[in-house]
Order: C-alpha cells, then structure tokens, then sequence
C-alpha cells in the first residue's frame, strides 16, 4: 500500500507512529527508494527523513491490516 507524507516525520512524530505502529502484532516495513525499515525502529523511521511529498510503501507480514492503516491516517501524517 502506497500512502503519501503530508507533514514532516522527526523527534515527536515518529516516535508517536512508531509507538502506534509498536501495538500490532505483525511485521510492518517502510519503503522508500532504495531503504527498507521497520516501522517500530525510532531510529529507521528517522534515518528515512520523511518530507511532504515523500512516497511511502507499507508492506505488512501478515497482509494489510486495516486497522492499522486508519491509524495512520488517523495520526494526520499520511494520505
């Protein structure tokens, strides 16, 4: 699933997505270009400098779960 950045993600942000994205069960990877994370590490969330504009891929382990992507909609980063 491909979402796009719509605020910037650093310090306060990303830890609140990865605090978020750290209740789910499953494996959640961020894609960007050429890097690949996990999207419960603090620090991959902040190494991939999410700008506006910036296109992510979230590949979830266990398939999409819908709960999860309405969280990050929720949290007003994504679209």
């Amino acid at each position: 699933m491909q979402l796009t950045v719509k605020k910037p993600i650093f310090a306060e942000t990303a830890s609140t997505f990865v605090n978020r994205m750290s209740a789910y069960e499953g494996t959640v990877l961020i894609k960007k270009d050429h890097w690949v994370v996990d999207a419960k590490s603090l620090l991959g969330i902040l190494a991939l400098s999410l700008q506006p504009g910036d296109v992510i891929e979230l590949d979830f382990s266990e398939g999409p779960d819908e709960e999860a992507v309405a969280s990050f909609k929720e949290l007003g980063l994504f679209e």
